[in-house]
């Protein structure tokens, strides 16, 4: 008999829900996805919807119910230490996180009585946030033995996690607990920079090439130190984020670094110098958490999890340095994919269940047909005709410089665009990085865009040996390309690289070969099919309405192809 898991993530934001059926993942779908708040903390029940729709399934056919949190754990134990450090801060903060967690939860209950009634409810498990992370995503990758390395802000109360996992097994070797945090001393840079902590670290760690990380890496690093057990040390008096406040920095830091960034000033040099000191020193302590690993595991591989293992610079560091074959990355690392990391672990760790499934394939959300497609196209007033194929046609207009919004087949799930929800451009025109963010994304010109190429040709352009279909290792383009590749080459030389697979998106694939014909590269700008802080478009409605309402050229979506310049008219381009 078939067993149904549930996985929703709640109690953090990026809320996200799962629908797993014997191991196998069926459907992942973030929930900002379809309420159109970016990073939201809501309940996920329209993702928990769709996830069920695509599987075919109703809410009757769930077995269980995972969550990637387990509220209240070791709370006497964290108290004690909050307070240590953080004194009277500390009691605000847990008394903070307990009223949250208590709203969170009646959340749920409410969500699950209405949907399933109070005599058919299934079980509901509570997952460790760190086991959710780093548990979940060992069984979701390819090794049977591993090094596991979870980090974060913090999770409950934990923000780090090393261990090894064997034959299906996890130990844990160490945790360190809040305020002792790598993700929040990281956060406190994204502060300084004058961008928006925990949420856009991407934009700090995308600075940072401009800096030099020698002004202040040295005071930076004796600010957080990692012990000979893989503990994590943090200088307290340079930070405020343990009072449970607003704020990430202390007076004393932007005393020695300098008058932090407001949101609408320009970036002066010391804000770029502190962003590369401080993602210097975040790459340095992680890969002494990995040395630490080494030392403790025979493995040959690791998985790495949590918010900070989307720090793509820093995975590419590690899979450099580490001396680890590999590493696995799921694509949801941060907390919208708990939901996926607490269905694997009840499944395996708690259930028992026998298949493993690896999860390599992102495209795992909501889609949509040409019917569909057609009847979007038509309430925005708009005639085209399937193209019988549409890649040559697609290919053509990015080899001459159009920007070209791509929609097509089911979702992917995770921050990054896959190929599924993406705009793609030609990126060997020198012209096109500022084209992009000037145009069509409306965001900080410093900002990289990435590549996407096929796998099987990866290492010729891209300084790499490994796959990497969830676009979150950075590596270096090869020297003698990076002239010829202008607009996916960052500052310092190095692309955040996506492979791509026939058999994961042939359609994709495809394009990118026919790209490679014509313009000698298999390899395109990808960027995601949205605009600054809008989360990426869902439906064919959002999808047509942001190609209308932005200087994108052309739309391909299913098997239609629309040229922005030979439209008679652009309808009553309704919101989507």
């Amino acid at each position: 008999m078939s067993r149904i898991i549930l996985g929703l993530n709640h109690f953090f934001h990026d809320s996200s829900a799962c629908v797993m059926k014997d191991g196998v993942l069926l459907a992942a779908v973030e929930e900002e996805r379809m309420n159109r708040e970016k990073h939201t903390r809501r309940f996920p029940a329209n993702a928990a919807r769709e996830c069920l729709r695509v599987a075919g399934l109703e809410p009757r056919d769930v077995d269980h119910v995972a969550l990637g949190v387990r509220p209240g754990q070791d709370a006497h134990r964290m108290l004690a230490h909050a307070v240590l450090h953080a004194k009277a801060g500390g009691g605000a903060l847990l008394r903070y996180e307990a009223a949250r967690a208590m709203r969170r939860q009646r959340a749920l209950t409410a969500w699950l009585v209405d949907t399933w009634g109070l005599r058919h409810l299934p079980r509901v498990h509570y997952v460790p946030h760190h086991l959710a992370h780093v548990g979940g995503s060992y069984f979701a990758s390819p090794y049977e033995n591993a090094a596991l390395l979870a980090i974060d802000g913090s999770g409950e109360w934990a923000t780090t996690f090393l261990g090894q996992a064997k034959g299906g097994r996890v130990e844990r070797f160490h945790q360190s607990y809040f305020p002792m945090s790598l993700g929040s001393f990281y956060e406190a840079a994204t502060e300084f920079c004058g961008f928006r902590p925990n949420y856009d670290e991407g934009k700090t760690m995308g600075l940072a090439p401009f800096g030099d990380p020698a002004r202040f890496a040295k005071l930076v690093g004796s600010w957080v130190q990692v012990d000979d057990d893989g503990g994590v040390h943090v200088d307290l008096r340079w930070f405020d984020y343990p009072r449970g406040g607003e704020r990430r920095c202390a007076e004393p830091l932007t005393r020695a670094l300098g008058p932090a960034r407001r949101r609408d000033e320009p970036i002066e040099a010391h804000h770029r110098d502190a962003a590369a000191a401080f993602q210097r020193v975040l790459e340095e302590r992680v890969l002494q958490l990995c040395k630490v690993l080494r030392r403790r595991s025979n493995a040959r591989h690791l998985v790495l999890a949590g918010g900070v293992a989307l720090n793509s610079v820093m995975n590419g560091r590690i899979l450099r340095e580490s001396g680890f074959d590999d590493l696995y990355v799921m694509a949801g690392a941060g907390d919208n994919g708990t939901s996926i990391g607490a269905a694997y672990w009840v499944e395996h760790a708690v259930l028992g269940g026998p298949h493993r499934s690896v999860h390599d394939d992102p495209f795992v959300g909501t889609g949509y047909g040409n019917d569909a497609i057609e009847k979007s196209l038509r309430g925005f007033g708009l005639s085209s005709e399937p193209v019988p194929d549409p890649i040559e046609q697609v290919a053509a207009r990015i080899a001459e410089g159009k920007i070209v919004a791509w929609f097509q087949g089911r979702m992917e799930f995770g921050p990054r665009a896959l190929g599924a929800r993406s705009i793609l451009a030609n990126p060997t025109l020198p012209t096109m990085k500022a084209v992009l963010n000037e145009r069509v994304k409306h965001r900080e010109p410093f900002r990289p865009f990435a590549p996407s190429v096929v796998l099987e040709r990866a290492s010729e352009w891209f300084a790499t040996s490994v796959a990497d279909p969830f676009m979150l290792k950075v590596c270096a383009v090869r020297p003698e390309f990076r002239e010829r590749l202008p607009a996916i080459t960052h500052v310092d030389g190095s692309a955040r690289l996506q492979t791509v697979r026939a058999s994961s998106h042939p359609r994709y694939h495809a394009l990118l070969q026919e790209l490679g014909r014509r313009t000698g590269f298999p390899v395109v700008l990808n960027t995601s099919f949205n605009v600054m802080g809008q989360p990426i478009v869902e439906s064919p409605d959002q999808a047509i309405h942001g190609f209308l309402s932005s200087d994108i050229d052309v739309l391909a979506i299913g098997d239609h192809v629309l040229e922005k310049a030979s439209l008679p008219s652009r309808g009553p381009n309704r919101q989507a």
